[in-house]
């Protein structure tokens, strides 16, 4: 098979039929749409740091891979924090941007980065063609030497295809996910924790309705641009007040998806006696809910916690979703039902000695991950009769393939 590598510097100069036919079932945060979304509102781009170079396999004129990739000047909005190593590189004079990661732009899911046609075969020799392809285009097109590329929250399939080239290192991190054990009503998820956390629970919840909050769900053509310019100022807002910027994301940007996948989001916003005072965007597939973007204009307690967690789960069981990721980061998902999962990345350095320190560093690092894994197991809150279905078994050693 003769497969030709191309670099695509931004999107659109692929066709945005043969990217979704690869990327089916892959969810939503992989369609041609979102990343397209990105790039036009310019929330990615060379300004933001986030130069699209994006990757394709062709053969015959056909597309039979696409890899979502991006040259990255800095290391924000990844999730997957490298910052000592890129100071590491700077103490010694070399350069540690740019950069290429296979991910999506500032949002930690684990998901497909290969998106191939069926059938075909991701080869060593054929990961080591797109590595080449990338260093020699980014020394053509920019003049810069590529230091590392790194596949950010890959999935197994993922993992497998390059645990085979070995030049690769695994990192591993800890989220948290709330899995549908076949509920049929939110009570049914009380049910499974202990008594202590349910009351708690429920009491936060009839707290806040006797305070008089309310909670409404909006998709497609329910979220009018009223809705979502709300939703927008409350994410703006919380931004505005925690970080001291608006967020990584733009009106465009939501503007966008809106207009182009409303299917697939969920606007949830909270008022108080009829005012609304909060709003989360999340975004669902046939199988999961993803809750991504949050904000509130008044600091009313639990209120987190209600919209972007519980809320959610309603959503999931009413809908029959199998798991609901509502973000990365916070151990206090755990005391509301959410297991513990792996998520891993996979890095390659091109300067020999940097890579051996972050092997060392990385076997290190994995022990803290595991020990920290299984402590967040230990505290989940569900009751004795309903342990043992539980999905947070591990099956990964976390110095695996480092």
């Amino acid at each position: 098979m003769n497969e030709q590598v191309i670099i695509h510097d931004s999107i659109a100069s692929i066709s945005k039929a043969q990217w979704n036919s690869l990327a089916e079932n892959a969810g939503p945060f992989l369609q041609f749409e979102f990343l397209h979304a990105l790039e036009t509102s310019k929330c990615c781009g060379e300004e933001s740091g986030w130069r699209p170079f994006h990757v394709t396999v062709e053969h015959d004129g056909h597309i039979v891979m696409a890899i979502p990739g991006y040259l990255k000047t800095h290391s924000y909005g990844e999730y997957v924090f490298d910052h000592a190593w890129a100071n590491a590189y700077h103490q010694h004079g070399i350069d540690y941007y740019p950069k290429w990661i296979s991910a999506v732009p500032f949002t930690p899911v684990t998901g497909k980065r290969l998106l191939i046609k069926e059938g075909v075969t991701c080869s060593p020799a054929l990961l080591a063609q797109i590595a080449d392809t990338l260093s020699a285009q980014c020394q053509s097109k920019y003049k810069e030497h590529l230091s590392s590329l790194h596949w950010l929250f890959v999935s197994d399939r993922e993992n497998n295809f390059l645990i085979k080239e070995h030049h690769y290192l695994t990192r591993h991190s800890v989220q948290f996910q709330w899995h549908n054990y076949g509920y049929t009503h939110f009570d049914d998820f009380l049910n499974a924790l202990t008594s202590r956390k349910r009351k708690s629970i429920s009491k936060t919840r009839k707290k806040l309705t006797e305070n008089g909050i309310q909670f409404s769900h909006y998709s497609g053509s329910d979220i009018t641009p009223e809705r979502l310019a709300f939703f927008v100022k409350c994410y703006q807002s919380t931004y505005l007040k925690r970080s001291g910027h608006l967020g990584y994301l733009n009106t465009a940007f939501f503007e966008t998806l809106v207009s182009t996948m409303s299917e697939r989001l969920l606007i949830v916003t909270a008022s108080e006696h009829g005012n609304p005072v909060a709003s989360a965007l999340f975004f669902h597939d046939e199988s999961g809910l993803y809750g991504r973007y949050w904000g509130a204009l008044k600091d009313i307690d639990s209120l987190h916690f209600a919209c972007c967690y519980f809320e959610g789960i309603e959503f999931a069981i009413n809908n029959k979703l199998t798991h609901f990721n509502p973000g990365t980061q916070g151990e206090h998902k755990i005391l509301r039902g959410f297991e513990p999962i792996y998520c891993q990345s996979k890095h390659q350095l091109f300067e020999p000695a940097f890579h051996d320190a972050v092997a060392n560093f990385l076997q290190q690092e994995n022990e803290h991950i595991a020990h920290y894994f299984n402590q967040a197991q230990n505290a989940l809150p569900f009751n004795q009769e309903f342990v043992p279905t539980l999905k947070t078994k591990s099956v990964i050693h976390p110095n695996d393939d480092t």
